[in-house]
């Protein structure tokens, strides 16, 4: 889904879950190459130039959320909690652990160790060693009590990509990917690696926040 799109839908049901008209909602998506920065990010942390990201068709979008600049493309998860925080007893912190339990458990369940960085939100393999690998970025924004934008977790992304930003605004992180991590980097994005990481993922974060768990359309 293009994330101009994914963007309106999400601000749609902030408004209607705000109001009482919906319950929770978890958007899991995939989006074809943009770049987001968060609402106060420094635009120099892309390094790519106008002229070579319009010829490769990416965008790029000011957004809401906190944070830096992220990548989001095929091959990606992206999952978008639009949850009513107060009515779960939740706060902010929380629900960012939460994330990045679900985060760490659907790495763990396709087969890579990952973990939290303390400092870092997000998700790393080796948080602790010599060369700490970024392998899923978070960055939420609450209005009203209700929490949207989300998680991105590297499934079978193209981490070449990764090269046109200073990821989170660190110039030195390194990306990483489930399919890198398993040696399997020659592999081309794939939706249906990216759907399969999804439904572990819902799973995970449902349990996590003590919710319950019903695809929709």
């Amino acid at each position: 889904m293009a994330y101009p799109e994914a963007h309106a839908w999400q601000r749609q049901l902030v408004d209607q879950r705000a109001a009482g008209a919906i319950g929770d909602q978890l958007l899991l998506l995939e989006h074809p190459a943009v770049l987001t920065l968060g609402r106060n990010a420094d635009p120099s942390h892309i390094r790519a130039g106008a002229d070579e990201l319009a010829a490769r068709g990416i965008e790029v979008r000011r957004i809401e959320r906190g944070g830096e600049v992220t990548y989001h493309g095929p091959g990606q998860l992206v999952a978008y909690p639009i949850v009513k925080l107060p009515e779960r007893g939740l706060l902010v912190r929380p629900l960012v652990r939460a994330l990045e339990t679900a985060l760490v458990e659907t790495c763990a369940a396709l087969g890579v160790a990952a973990a939290r960085r303390e400092g870092h939100p997000g998700c790393w393999c080796d948080p602790e060693g010599a060369q700490p690998r970024k392998i899923g970025a978070l960055g939420l924004r609450v209005e009203r009590g209700v929490s949207y934008h989300g998680i991105a977790l590297n499934v079978s992304t193209d981490l070449a990509d990764f090269d046109l930003i200073d990821p989170c605004g660190m110039p030195d992180t390194v990306s990483t990917s489930i399919d890198r991590e398993l040696g399997r980097a020659d592999l081309p994005p794939s939706t249906a690696s990216v759907e399969r990481a999804a439904w572990i993922f819902a799973r995970a974060f449902a349990i996590a926040i003590d919710a319950p768990l019903a695809p929709v359309a």
